[in-house]
């Protein structure tokens, strides 16, 4: 009996030896497959990951960037460069009421104008620069339509040269014509234009404008 059960006990632990070294090497090929699995997906999903969270911010900072996002056409561009030199007149126009202006409600005017019309210049430069156009065509008159309500060079002397209740009247006379200029062109840019910057800072030109007509035309019926 001990010749005979010796072996078979032999081959049994052979077996379970066997046995267990197969369960250890598929246990092992279980755990590489799994991670050989697990970084590949993480390979593949960190690919198109990449690039999308870095792409959302570049759009977003360039979206925010953007004075004036979104098309435009030359109805915009022309508005703009008209605008602008507009401005600066009404602003040197201003300028002059410092130690000229007598009446309390043309120096409150001339506070709001300032306020308004600097920043609105800024804002328009930003637009032409980042469209790629410059601040000025060249346009005394603009293909051949000047801009309406300038001064002239004598207009901006005569009233340099008032003073007190004078210059009250000359400032308010010559500012509701400067100011329905613009008011025409804001009206212009509403209708032809297709930036919605644009055509937002021009319905602010004609509600704001055609408001200080009105008080300017008060102004004249009191002085």
């Amino acid at each position: 009996m001990r010749t005979f059960t010796h072996p078979t006990a032999r081959k049994l632990a052979l077996a379970g030896a066997v046995a267990a070294a197969g369960l250890l090497l598929s246990a092992c090929g279980t755990d590489d497959d799994t991670m050989s699995g697990m970084d590949h997906g993480g390979t593949t999903s960190a690919a198109p990951s990449a690039p999308s969270t870095s792409a959302t911010p570049s759009t977003s900072a360039t979206a925010a960037e953007s004075p004036a996002p979104g098309a435009f056409n030359d109805a915009d561009v022309m508005f703009a460069q008209m605008m602008i030199p507009h401005h600066q007149q009404a602003l040197e126009m201003a300028g002059l009421a410092e130690g000229r202006a007598e009446d309390a409600d043309v120096k409150k005017l001339v506070a709001d104008i300032e306020k308004a019309q600097d920043p609105e210049i800024r804002k328009m430069k930003a637009w032409l620069k980042g469209w790629g156009r410059p601040e000025s065509a060249g346009h005394g008159d603009h293909g051949g339509h000047g801009m309406a309500g300038m001064m002239s060079e004598q207009d901006m002397k005569a009233l340099e040269a008032t003073k007190g209740k004078a210059f009250d009247r000359k400032f308010a006379e010559l500012m509701i014509a400067h100011h329905e200029g613009a008011v025409e062109m804001a009206k212009s840019e509403l209708k032809d234009g297709r930036n919605e910057t644009a055509k937002k800072l021009a319905d602010d030109v004609v509600r704001t404008q055609s408001a200080e007509v009105a008080q300017l035309r008060k102004i004249l019926d009191r002085l």
